[in-house]
């Protein structure tokens, strides 16, 4: 099997890579050629060096090539969309968008999440950036048969990012620094709504498993772990991870956005709401999956990955700052 990824070397697509060239397919990633570090050991991977923005360039370098599974891991609106369409129509027999779990209806109008739940999400303009490339990838498969398979992750993590409430915009190493230094770290809401985290080698597992799929083409499937947590619960794995128990300030999403309004779409329009997923249409497209990773022992790794690597522990003087201000403003408050 013939397959090109365009990114590819991401949070979610890096472990995707990695087994695609594992399990024997001949694949290629398309990217600028600038974040390869974490495939250079892996054999069998063929690099195409080009920037998607450029289409003329692409379809160039592309000549002469098709494919039976194209995927684009950054796709992220409706011209990013349609030129994707344009390139890949008559060289791919398939076509995977990543879409966003996100995309799901917002509040929902039940906790349980199926593919069928309704797309609307009025609080955050990314959902709705991939709500709508969902749209114009289903009208080309009506209207011309153009070979999409939805793909809606939910929140996937690895060894490179640590799943967190609220961090800032340098990662998640300052967050991290606060629950080792014994100083409080804020959770949304009361820290009960529940939460499901995805380790990135269970998501490729699924995801490799629909690559030239025929009983994928024209439907849209969430790919997530079995298992759910709240937000107190994943914190605190943390928390063990370093061996520290975290100190958990729970302050309402309202509040959180009055000091940063930038956080309305990632709490209201995600986190703050209670979500389980039904994982039968994946497990049903492709027999036999099941994520085996369970999050207190997946968040070890990347808590170790950290404090190994020097690299990930970015100071971030503004959240930590930002932190505290909330931190006070709250406890006046409530004084």
């Amino acid at each position: 099997m013939k397959v090109l990824f365009i990114g590819g070397t991401g949070t979610i697509s890096t472990e995707i890579s990695k087994l695609a060239a594992k399990s024997g397919i001949e694949l290629y990633l398309l990217n600028r050629g600038n974040r390869s570090g974490r495939l250079e050991k892996t054999e069998g991977i063929r690099y195409i060096q080009a920037d998607i923005s450029n289409e003329a360039d692409v379809a160039a370098k592309l000549k002469g090539h098709s494919f039976d599974a194209v995927a684009d891991f950054i796709v992220f609106t409706e011209e990013q969309a349609k030129r994707d369409i344009r390139l890949f129509s008559d060289i791919a027999r398939q076509y995977i968008f990543i879409s966003s779990a996100s995309a799901y209806q917002k509040p929902p109008a039940s906790y349980i999440i199926t593919e069928s739940t309704p797309l609307v999400n009025p609080f955050w303009e990314y959902s709705r950036n991939k709500i709508a490339c969902e749209e114009l990838f289903i009208n080309a498969n009506r209207q011309s048969g153009f070979p999409i398979t939805i793909v809606r992750p939910s929140h996937t993590y690895d060894e490179t990012a640590i799943p967190l409430a609220l961090h800032g915009e340098k990662g998640a190493w300052q967050v991290l620094k606060r629950i080792i230094d014994g100083k409080p770290v804020i959770i949304h809401g009361d820290g009960t709504s529940l939460w499901t985290l995805t380790h990135s080698r269970d998501f490729a597992k699924a995801f490799v498993g629909l690559l030239g799929n025929i009983h994928a083409i024209g439907e849209a499937v969430h790919i997530t772990s079995d298992e759910t947590l709240t937000w107190d619960q994943i914190h605190n794995c943390v928390g063990a991870a370093v061996g520290k128990e975290p100190i958990l300030r729970h302050i309402s999403s309202d509040f959180l956005i009055r000091f940063d309004a930038s956080l309305r779409g990632g709490l209201i329009g995600d986190k703050s709401n209670s979500v389980v997923f039904d994982n039968s249409k994946i497990k049903r497209l492709v027999p036999g999956f099941a994520a085996t990773t369970r999050f207190d022992l997946g968040v070890r790794e990347s808590v170790a990955y950290y404090l190994q690597n020097k690299s990930m522990q970015v100071p971030d003087p503004v959240f930590d700052e930002w932190t505290e201000r909330v931190l006070k403003a709250y406890d006046a408050v409530i004084a």
